[in-house]
């Protein structure tokens, strides 16, 4: 690590607050621009521009809908192959009990 002196720090210090002060200048600048751009709009542009944020929306909202309605058929689907798995499990344990209990009776 290099040697840093008062003096060095303190003028990064300095820069750093210079560079802080000048960003939350420009912030009210950039949001100054954006209002007025919409200042400038005609109702009909609004309207526009409304109307698209709440079409994006409303796609949004269906495909959130459609993730979650596959996401739920999904889970049907896996619960059902199991409930058989379990079905033939349970058949297949009875067919081995019933051999077994015929073999002991047969001997």
């Amino acid at each position: 690590m290099l040697p840093v002196d008062g003096r060095q720090l303190e003028n990064v210090k300095g820069e750093l607050l210079k560079l802080k002060k000048k960003e939350a200048a420009d912030c009210p600048t950039m949001a100054q621009r954006g209002q007025d751009r919409r200042a400038e709009e005609t109702e009909e542009q609004r309207n526009s521009r409304l109307s698209d944020m709440a079409q994006r929306s409303q796609e949004r909202r269906a495909e959130g809908t459609d993730e979650q309605r596959n996401s739920r058929l999904s889970a049907m689907v896996q619960h059902a192959r199991e409930r058989r798995l379990n079905v033939i499990e349970g058949q297949n344990q009875h067919q081995i009990q019933t051999f077994y209990a015929a073999r002991t009776v047969l001997n």
